[in-house]
């Protein structure tokens, strides 16, 4: 499913206009986008959290010149879905 897909489903749901789910669809990503970048987590009650992980720092290879390298901790965006999320899914849809 694109963002397209999901702006069409919630107008036609919803009856509002494109233009208008698009707009909010994009404002609420944004939102996510900065309040992310500024270090700040979002939490969505029953849907999950967009939160900020700490990645350590660690020794990687550079295979094609055979040398090693270090890879400096870095922080990255992440989603961790709610639980009644997880089970939902779990539930519904079929191991493939």
């Amino acid at each position: 499913m694109t963002k397209a897909d999901i702006v069409a489903k919630i107008s036609e749901k919803l009856g509002i206009e494109k233009g208008d789910v698009q707009a909010t669809v994009e404002t609420f990503m944004e939102e996510v986008k900065t309040s992310l970048e500024s270090g700040d987590n979002v939490y969505l009650r029953g849907f999950g959290s967009f939160i900020i992980k700490t990645r350590a720092e660690k020794t990687g290879r550079n295979i094609s010149k055979n040398t090693t390298i270090k890879i400096p901790a870095h922080n990255i965006p992440a989603f961790k879905p709610a639980k009644v999320f997880v089970e939902g899914v779990k539930g519904s849809v079929e191991v493939k």
